[in-house]
């Protein structure tokens, strides 16, 4: 995101003249889930009126979307500090929108920064039920309260009508609040999910540096090091948005390292990835490979000083094991990328050990017989 964006921020008022939902979603990843969530609404409830704080993909489910979010995300505390005028004009019009047009229901998608923040004010203002007002605050897909800011639990109870969560542990996290919490399901499980990988030994080498300006800045350029230390296959890099592409331009990449967007169809033999999404769908795929991560020095400091974690990957967390070898920092050098590179493509015990972690995280993620997050919301409106 520049710090140059336009600034203030006027939203437009909502073209069906009534809003039933309004969600709010600021990540690539957070606009996916969104948008699955979206399209089950509209299907099971014709009319359903939808409004956002997304991305393209709400925009394709069917949702007016107000604004972009996710050509807007950033990553750190560093980050964070330097675009802080930009999110407060947005902050400030999102909760003047909210007080003029009144959805009966808001569903914050993760980035709680912003969301958890929104959701107080609506509070104090007396807007949402918490507060005394009419509109119900529902949260889908919890903060990692299990990493850092763990008391963030007592001011979502707090603040927030319900929380719908994507990992089975993440109840016991709040049992000692008074939210309704509940899981549904992760979403790379849903019944209509296609994943945008499989496995295939036979496949270029995937190349995964995130989805935010900053983070693919210093990410990506360590993955093209390690691949071309390896350099004995071609590769394919995914990017989520032309405004990624061209951070990835940047770094100049030989011509047989293929970008394609997100959502193209992509086989693989091996993966170097960021920490992100995409690394969850290349673990329920079994395809063998490692994390990859490069903060600015700073937030990694402060980061590390705050985060209490054995893992950075989310699938090593759940399986309470290394499923992706993580190098983190300066750790994450060429040399160590192209031996972990060589290892996942001859080394056939760590495939069969890939493929029986994949089907464990399946198990542990699956929906359960309540239904799906749209069916939640419907739920929880009432």
């Amino acid at each position: 995101m520049s710090s140059t964006a336009q600034s203030p921020f006027h939203l437009p008022p909502p073209v069906a003249g009534r809003v039933d939902l309004l969600v709010i979603a600021g990540e690539h990843s957070g606009d996916q889930h969104a948008a699955t969530m979206v399209r089950d609404l509209r299907a099971k409830r014709p009319g359903f009126s939808v409004v956002a704080l997304g991305g393209p993909e709400l925009a394709k489910a069917g949702a007016q979307v107000l604004h972009d979010m996710t050509a807007s995300s950033v990553v750190g505390f560093v980050e964070v500090l330097k675009n802080y005028p930009f999110f407060k004009a947005l902050f400030d019009e999102t909760l003047r929108w909210i007080a003029e047009h009144k959805p009966r229901a808001i569903c914050f998608i993760d980035y709680p920064g912003f969301n958890l923040r929104l959701a107080r004010a609506l509070r104090e203002r007396g807007l949402s039920v918490k507060g005394g007002g009419a509109i119900k605050t529902l949260f889908y897909i919890s903060p990692q309260i299990w990493a850092w800011k763990a008391k963030r639990r007592f001011t979502m109870a707090r603040d927030l009508d319900a929380l719908a969560v994507i990992f089975p542990f993440e109840i016991g996290c709040y049992a000692d609040t008074s939210l309704p919490v509940e899981f549904v399901g992760h979403p790379f499980l849903d019944d209509a999910h296609e994943s945008p990988v499989r496995y295939d030994p036979a496949a270029p080498i995937l190349l995964l540096p995130g989805s935010r300006k900053q983070a693919v800045g210093r990410i990506f350029p360590l993955l093209l090091a390690g691949y071309a230390a390896y350099g004995k296959r071609d590769a394919v890099v995914l990017y989520p948005s032309e405004f990624i592409k061209e951070e990835l331009l940047a770094a100049k990449p030989p011509a047989h390292v293929k970008l394609l967007p997100t959502g193209s169809p992509v086989a693989a033999s091996a993966v170097l990835t960021s920490s992100g999404t995409m690394s969850m769908h290349c673990a329920l795929e079994a395809i063998p490979g490692a994390v990859v991560y490069r903060a600015n020095p700073l937030t990694y400091l402060i980061g590390r000083m705050l985060v209490k974690v054995p893992y950075l990957g989310i699938a090593n967390l759940l399986l309470k094991e290394p499923m992706y070898p993580e190098y983190i920092q300066g750790a994450a050098t060429p040399a160590a990328l192209a031996r972990e590179l060589d290892d996942c493509l001859r080394n056939i015990d760590r495939l069969i050990a890939t493929q029986a972690q994949a089907e464990k995280l399946r198990t542990l993620l699956r929906r359960p017989a309540g239904g799906t997050v749209a069916d939640w919301v419907l739920r929880r409106m009432g």
